[in-house]
C-alpha cells in the first residue's frame, strides 16, 4: 500500500511581496536607480505551505488577507499550488499583508514588511488550526501571527501529538513558553543572535547557540547559516551539513523552502541529519530563482540535487 502523503498545517503570513532589484541598496537620504520591478505572492507561512505542497504533503494554509485587489490574488495563486486554503480569512477593513523588498546585485536582500490583514489573525484563526490538526503530521508556525496565537495553537497540537516547528522571524521576542512546546527551532543567524544575545556567524557560535536554545526547553534546533549551509542539534545527535553549489539569484524565500521541506522531509520519518541535507538543497534551489512562492523548488529538482551533490 502507497504511503499517505504527510498533513503539513501552516499558522502564518500571506503577503504580496513588492521587489526592487539595484546594484546595492540605498543609504539614507539617498535614491539609487533600480533594474527591475517585480510582484510576486509571498509571506512566510504562505512560502511554506507552497513548499510543502511542493514536496508532496498534503498542506493546509490558515490566517487572512486582506480587502483589496491583493486578496484574491493570493488565495488564487495558493489553490493553484495545491494548498488547501479553507482555513484562511478576509479581513474587509485591512489591506492584504505587504512586504518591500529590495534585492542588490550579490542576492543579499532587506524587507520592510507591513502585517495589514496577518496582523488580524485571532480566535477565528485558532479554530480552523485545531479544526484542521487531526491527521497532521506538523504544524509550521511563523512570527508573523501573534505569540498568543501561536502560542494557543502550539498547545493544541502538543496534545494532539502534534510536532510543532518554528521560524522565529520576524525577529520579536520569544517567549520561553512557547520555546518548550517546540519540536524543533530554525532560526537564521540574524535570528538565532535576537534569541540567544551574542552573535551567530558560523558552525562554532551556531554550536553555542543551539545548546542556549536546547536549555530553554527547545526538542531540536537547527540553525540556518546562509551561504555556509546548517547546523543542527538535539540532546541525541549535533553536526554540521555544507551548503550546495547553485548560481544565487535571489535570497528572499530561501528559508521557507528550507522550513517547508524540513518539515515534510521528518514527517516521512528520515533522521534529521537526511532531513536537514534535503532542506539545504531546497533552499539553495530557492536562491537560484526568483520569487517567493514561485521560487519554492519542486520535490524531483530537490532530489536531483541532493543526487548530484551528496552521492
Amino acid at each position: 500500500m502507497t504511503q499517505q502523503a504527510p498533513k503539513i498545517i501552516v499558522l502564518g503570513g500571506i503577503n504580496m511581496d513588492l521587489v526592487t532589484f539595484s546594484p546595492r541598496f540605498p543609504r539614507p537620504g539617498e535614491t539609487v536607480v533600480g533594474s527591475r520591478f517585480l510582484t510576486y505572492a509571498g509571506g512566510k507561512g504562505a512560502n511554506q505551505a507552497v513548499a510543502a505542497a511542493r514536496m508532496g504533503a498534503r498542506a493546509a494554509m490558515v490566517g487572512r488577507v486582506g480587502g483589496d485587489i491583493f486578496g484574491p490574488q493570493l488565495l488564487e495563486g495558493l489553490a493553484a499550488a495545491g494548498v488547501d486554503i479553507s482555513g484562511i480569512g478576509v479581513n474587509p477593513e485591512e489591506s492584504s499583508g505587504i512586504a518591500v523588498i529590495g534585492v542588490d546585485e550579490t542576492a543579499q536582500n532587506c524587507i520592510t514588511q507591513v502585517l495589514g490583514a496577518n496582523d488580524t489573525c485571532g480566535p477565528e484563526q485558532g479554530q480552523a488550526v485545531k479544526r484542521l490538526l487531526a491527521g497532521a503530521a506538523a504544524l509550521l508556525l511563523q512570527l508573523e501571527t501573534s505569540i498568543e496565537l501561536s502560542l494557543e495553537v502550539a498547545w493544541a497540537s502538543v496534545s494532539l501529538g502534534v510536532a510543532v516547528i518554528l521560524d522565529p522571524g520576524p525577529v520579536r521576542p520569544v517567549p520561553d513558553e512557547l520555546l518548550g512546546l517546540c519540536n524543533l527551532i530554525t532560526p537564521n543567524e540574524t535570528e538565532a543572535q535576537a534569541l540567544v544575545g551574542f552573535p551567530v556567524t558560523g558552525p562554532e557560535s551556531a554550536n553555542k547557540a543551539a545548546a542556549a536554545l536546547l536549555r530553554r526547553g527547545v526538542g531540536t534546533a537547527v540553525i540556518k547559516l546562509g551561504a555556509q549551509g546548517a547546523y543542527f542539534a538535539n540532546n541525541e545527535v549535533h553536526g554540521m551539513v555544507s551548503p550546495f553549489d547553485v548560481a544565487a539569484v535571489d535570497s528572499v524565500a530561501a528559508g521557507d523552502a528550507f522550513n517547508g521541506a524540513l518539515a515534510v522531509s521528518l514527517a516521512e520519518g528520515k533522521d534529521l541529519e537526511k532531513a536537514v541535507t534535503i532542506a539545504c538543497a531546497s533552499g539553495a534551489l530557492a536562491v537560484s530563482q526568483t520569487g517567493a512562492q514561485d521560487s519554492m523548488p519542486e520535490r524531483s529538482m530537490v532530489e536531483e540535487l541532493v543526487r548530484a551533490q551528496r552521492p
